[in-house]
C-alpha cells in the first residue's frame, strides 16, 4: 500500500485529502506545517508528498529543497491558488513532479497522483541485473545466456557515461528494465527519471507534455505548465517507442539533443536543459527512415550508443531461470508457496515461440497460478494460459521477415567485421541444414530432397559446418 504525505495548514482540506484517498486504499498521513512534514519524513520516507506552497513558518519552496536534501527521488506534488501559481512553476522546474490549481477536481488529482507513484517506484526500484529467481524484486533482469550478457555489459560500460543511448529490441523483451538499470548505475542516479511513452500519449497532447506551454498557448491553457523534459533537468528522459513519435515533435527532440535547449509551446524564450536521453523502440528504424517516417538526423543523434535486447525465442536457455524467477515472484504476491512446475510442462515453455516474449512468458505464468489450485504447473495449465489456438501456428510471412531483419540488423551493426556477407550466409545455411536434419531424423537423402540439393552438396556443407548428427538406421540402410 502506497503512504502519502499531505502538508497544508488547512485543517479541513487534510481531512478532505484524507478521506478521499484513504477510499483509494492508500495510506495517509498528514502535517499542518514545513517543518511538521520533514520531522515525519526524517522518521519514514513516504512514496509521495502533497505539498501546499503556502505554509506558516517554512514555505512550500523551502520545504521542497528540505525534503529532495533528505530524499531526492520521492515525488512531490504541488498544490496553489493562482497567485502562487509561479512558485509551484520554480518549484516543479526544480524538480518538483507537478503542481494541481485549487480548487481541486478530484478525478484530475488523482490521475496525477497515479502518476507521480509510478513515477517514485521506477526511480527508487531497483533493477537487479543478471538476478537469480531467489530474488524477489520489483524489477529484474533475468538470464545467463551469451546474448544477455552482451547485454550486461553494455549496460556497466554505458551507465558511466552520459551518452544517448538507443534501446532496440520487440516489445515485450524488457528495453524499459534496461533503461532503467542504466539511470540506476549511472551518473544521474540521484536526479529525476521520467517515463514518456510516445505512443500511449495522443499526439495532441505530447508536445506539450514533453515541452510544456505559456499561459494562452491554446484554448484552455490559463496558466503556464512545465514540460517534462524541462522537469527532468539534470535527470534522464525515456523516450520509450521513439519510432513512433511525430515528425514535427522529432525536429524538437534534436534542437534538445543539439543545443541542450527548447521552448514552450506558445512561447518564445529558449530555456536550457540538461537531460539525458535513452530512447527505445521495436521499430525498424533504418526503413521508417527509408520511407519518410523518421528523420536521419535524429537517428544518429540517438544511437551514440546501441544495445540490442534479444528476442526469448533467440535465449531459449534462460527460459527455465525466467520461470522460476516468475513463480517466485507471482506465488509471494498472492501470499501462497511456490508449487513448482512439472517437466512436461518446462519442455512445452522451452518450445514455444514467444511472439510476446518476456512478458508473454511473465503473464503466462501468473495466470496459470491464478487458475492453478496448488498442484505444480502442468502441461495442461501451459496450454490453457497461452490458449490452445496459439499451439501448432507457424509465424506469419511478416514476422519471419521482420526476425529475419532484425538478426542482419545486429550483424551489420557489429564493427571491423571481415567478410561479412559469408559470414551470415554460412550462419543461416548452417542453421537451415540443421533443421531440415532435425525434421528426417537425421536422414540425409530426405534432407537433401527437402532442402532441394543433391547428396554430395548436402555431405560436403555438413562437413563444413561441422554439423553434428546421429544417423538415423533408415539412413544406413539407404
Amino acid at each position: 500500500m502506497s503512504r502519502i504525505l499531505i502538508i497544508d495548514d488547512d485543517d479541513q482540506l487534510r481531512k478532505s485529502f484524507k478521506k478521499l484517498l484513504t477510499e483509494e486504499s492508500y495510506s495517509v498521513d498528514s502535517a499542518a506545517s514545513g517543518e511538521e512534514g520533514i520531522n515525519m519524513i526524517q522518521n519514514e520516507i513516504p512514496d509521495l508528498v502533497m505539498l501546499d506552497i503556502r505554509l506558516p513558518g517554512m514555505n512550500g519552496l523551502e520545504t521542497f529543497q528540505a525534503i529532495h536534501k533528505i530524499e531526492a527521488k520521492v515525488p512531490v506534488i504541488i498544490m496553489t491558488a493562482y497567485s502562487t501559481t509561479d512558485t509551484a512553476i520554480e518549484a516543479t522546474r526544480i524538480g518538483a513532479f507537478d503542481y494541481i490549481l485549487k480548487p481541486f477536481d478530484v478525478y484530475d488529482v488523482l490521475a496525477i497522483i497515479e502518476r507521480a507513484l509510478k513515477a517514485g517506484s521506477l526511480m527508487q526500484s531497483q533493477v537487479g541485473i543478471n538476478a537469480t529467481p531467489e530474488q524477489l524484486l520489483q524489477g529484474a533482469i533475468i538470464g545467463q545466456s551469451e546474448p544477455m550478457q552482451k547485454v550486461y555489459k553494455a549496460i556497466g560500460r554505458v551507465s558511466s557515461t552520459d551518452a544517448t543511448v538507443l534501446i532496440r529490441g520487440e516489445s515485450g523483451t524488457g528495453k524499459e528494465l534496461v533503461a532503467r538499470a542504466i539511470y540506476q548505475h549511472g551518473l544521474r542516479e540521484n536526479k529525476p527519471f521520467l517515463v514518456i511513452n510516445c505512443v500511449a500519449i495522443p499526439e495532441t497532447l505530447l508536445e506539450s507534455e514533453l515541452f510544456g506551454y505559456e499561459k494562452g498557448a491554446f484554448t484552455g491553457a490559463d496558466h503556464c505548465h512545465v514540460g517534462k523534459i524541462e522537469q527532468a533537468d539534470k535527470g534522464t528522459i525515456f523516450l520509450d517507442e521513439i519510432g513512433d513519435m511525430p515528425l514535427s515533435l522529432q525536429a524538437k527532440i534534436l534542437r534538445l539533443l543539439q543545443e541542450k535547449s527548447i521552448e514552450r509551446l506558445g512561447g518564445c524564450e529558449t530555456i536550457p536543459v540538461d537531460v539525458r536521453i535513452i530512447a527505445a523502440t521495436n521499430h525498424d528504424l533504418e526503413a521508417a527512415i527509408a520511407e519518410g517516417r523518421f528523420r536521419k538526423d535524429i537517428y544518429y543523434r540517438i544511437k551514440v550508443v546501441t544495445i540490442w535486447i534479444p528476442p526469448l525465442r533467440e535465449r531459449r536457455e534462460d527460459i527455465p531461470l525466467l520461470v522460476e524467477y516468475f513463480l517466485s515472484q507471482y506465488a509471494a504476491k498472492v501470499s501462497i508457496d511456490n508449487p513448482g512446475i512439472t517437466s512436461g510442462a518446462k519442455t512445452l515453455l522451452a518450445n514455444y515461440p514467444w511472439p510476446g516474449n518476456v512478458r508473454e512468458l511473465a503473464n503466462t505464468i501468473q495466470t496459470a497460478l491464478i487458475f492453478n489450485h496448488g498442484a505444480p504447473l502442468n502441461s495442461e495449465d501451459i496450454i490453457n494460459a497461452i490458449g490452445a489456438d496459439h499451439f501448432g501456428n507457424e509465424l506469419d510471412e511478416n514476422n519471419r521477415e521482420q526476425i529475419l531483419r532484425q538478426w542482419v540488423g545486429r550483424e551489420l551493426s557489429v564493427k571491423d567485421r571481415e567478410n561479412i556477407f559469408e559470414s551470415c550466409m554460412d550462419n543461416f545455411a548452417s542453421i537451415l541444414i540443421s533443421e531440415a536434419l532435425t525434421l528426417t531424423g537425421g536422414n540425409r537423402s530426405r534432407a537433401a530432397k527437402l532442402l532441394g540439393i543433391s547428396r554430395p552438396t548436402l555431405h560436403s556443407k555438413i562437413e563444413k559446418y561441422n554439423i553434428k548428427l546421429k544417423t538415423s538406421v533408415e539412413e544406413d540402410l539407404s
